[in-house]
This record gives structure tokens, sequence and C-alpha cells, in this order.
């Protein structure tokens, strides 16, 4: 067969997802990857010369913040994007196998670092998050930034949906939002991050009021218009510059200024948890592709009420006049 390297690979591998019509956001992660570690780590070596051990090597690279070239330094990786790129790896070695490029995958029995999720949901208390939208920074993105704060919380889309939004997707009648597409600056516009992620929501009538008054004062109110279109450019809104400014009014408001506008949506997750939304109901609402997804979610909705009395009730003594194994 082929004595196939990572790189020449990695090349048949990127047109293969492209044919197959993978996103483009996702065909720019694989070739970072490629690019950045996998490539000019194992460099010429052919795929069957590559050992656990020298996956192994890579992964310990990754975490100490090296890079490859020994060169260039970096921070080190977390666990979760270290986990990401070895699953390139491994899916290219998936793809080579089914090809006969390759007769094993050392990726497959290499430990991988742990992702811990028990405690990475940060979110706002609702009167944080109202206070956080009320200090919008002053000048032509304040109406656009609190409405958008206020959105995210109670609604919980993703920052690239809310940015892809248009008035089209805002259903007044039906007082919900649907969410049909999301933005990314790299890859322009596309479809939602996965089947179950187009969706509609729940439109709050706090939320239904910011949008209606931000579609008075809007330039443009055509159905393919922006909701949240960039006051200066008429264009999309640049994420990093929301995140400049929802730390600077987080700031203002004297409010840990650490968070990140992502944690606007778990503050949705968290607050309907506690409201006693289903998980099931939850996952739509939101999007998530997998139900696990959504159960951190789960501690923190409002446990059973009389718990003790279900607990008492389950275990009750038997009434003595009925003999066992007959149904009461």
């Amino acid at each position: 067969g082929e004595r196939l390297t990572v790189a020449e690979v990695g090349t048949r591998y990127l047109r293969h997802l492209d044919n197959a019509g993978r996103k483009p956001v996702t065909l720019i992660a694989v070739r970072g990857h490629l690019d950045h570690w996998h490539a000019p780590f194992f460099a010429d070596k052919a795929l069957d010369a590559i050992r656990p051990d020298d996956v192994a090597d890579l992964v310990a690279l990754m975490r100490a913040g090296q890079r490859p070239s020994g060169i260039a330094r970096s921070k080190p990786l977390s666990p979760k994007t270290v986990r990401n790129a070895v699953g390139t790896l491994n899916a290219l070695y998936r793809f080579a196998l089914r090809r006969g490029w390759a007769t094993r995958n050392p990726v497959a029995t290499v430990d991988l670092p742990d992702v811990q999720t028990g405690d990475e949901i940060r979110f706002l208390e609702p009167a944080e998050v109202e206070a956080v939208a009320a200090a919008a920074i002053d000048g032509p993105y304040e109406s656009i930034d609190r409405a958008l704060f206020l959105t995210a919380a109670m609604t919980g889309l993703r920052v690239g949906e809310l940015i892809a939004l248009r008035w089209r997707d805002v259903d007044w009648p039906a007082g919900r939002l649907r969410v049909r597409r999301t933005y990314d600056s790299r890859s322009g516009y596309g479809t939602p991050k996965s089947r179950r992620s187009s969706r509609s929501v729940p439109m709050a009538d706090a939320v239904a009021g910011e949008l209606d008054r931000l579609y008075q004062s809007a330039r443009a109110q055509g159905d393919d218009d922006l909701v949240f279109a960039d006051p200066l450019s008429g264009g999309p809104l640049s994420k990093r510059s929301i995140l400049l400014r929802f730390r600077k009014a987080l700031r203002s408001a004297h409010l840990d200024e650490t968070h990140c506008v992502h944690d606007l949506r778990h503050t949705f997750g968290t607050r309907m948890a506690a409201a006693g939304v289903s998980m099931r109901t939850l996952q739509e609402w939101m999007g998530h592709r997998d139900i696990a997804t959504t159960q951190r979610y789960d501690d923190y909705a409002p446990a059973p009420q009389h718990e003790r009395d279900l607990v008492a009730a389950a275990f009750a003594p038997r009434d003595p006049e009925v003999p066992i194994g007959v149904p009461i």
C-alpha cells in the first residue's frame, strides 16, 4: 500500500469532509489541528510508524504549552481542546483504515485528560442580568447591547445565533424566536450547530418589548435584515467586540467581569431548570443534540415537594390483612 504521512492523509481527509458537506467551521478546526499540531509533530513518519507513545508525547506537549516546532510557545491547552485535537487525529486514522492506508490506530489506546464538566457552569442572577443590561455602555451600541444581553439571558440563544437573527425570525403573533441559522466570522452564515439547533424558543414579554423598541429605531426593517445589526456598518456584530462591551458593562455594574457572553446562555438554562421546566423541553429550547448536555442544569431543578412523604409512602407498612403478593 501507499506509505502516507499524516500531512498527506490530512489533505485527503479534508477533501473528504468538504465533499461530505461538513460545515466550513468544522473544516477550519480540522485544518488548524493538522497545520499547528499533527503535521509538524509527526513530520515524515508513515502512518503505521506512529505508536501510541508518540501520540502520548504529543498530548504531553499540548498540556505543557509547547509547540511542535520547539520555538513558538503557547499557553497550555485545556483538556477539552486537547481532546478535540486528538479527536481529529483519531478520525483521520479511521478514515485511513477504511482506505487501507493504515493497519492500526495508535490513538485508540491513548489516555486523554479528563474534562471536568461539573463546575463549568457560570451564570448570572436575574437581578444581575437587569443590572448589566442597564449598564450597557453609552453610544451607538447601547440599545443593541441592552436588547442583546436580555435576549441572550431570556432565550438561551448562542452568540452566533443572536448575531444571525433576522426580523423574519421574530414571530410576534406566536411569541417565539425561530433559530434558523448562525454566524461565524471565519465561515460566515450557516445552519445552526446541529440538527436540533434549528428550533423555536418562547419569547417572554420583556424580550418582545426590547425587540419592539429596537425595531422601531432600526434603519433596516426588512424580513431579511438583522435584528442586531452593527449600528455603524449595518453588517453582523463582532463576537469579540460584544465580549469587550459586555465586560465593560459588567465592570460598570460592579459585577464579576470575568463572565463571558456564553454565561447568559447558562443563565437561561439554570433559571429554566429552577422554574421546573423538564430537561427534555429545555433540551429542545437550547438546541442541545445530546440530552446529557442539558442534564448539567439538572442540579438547579427544584426538589419534588414532600420528598420525605414520598419516600415514607413508598415504604409504608403493608396492611396485615392483605396477603403478600395480592395487589392493593
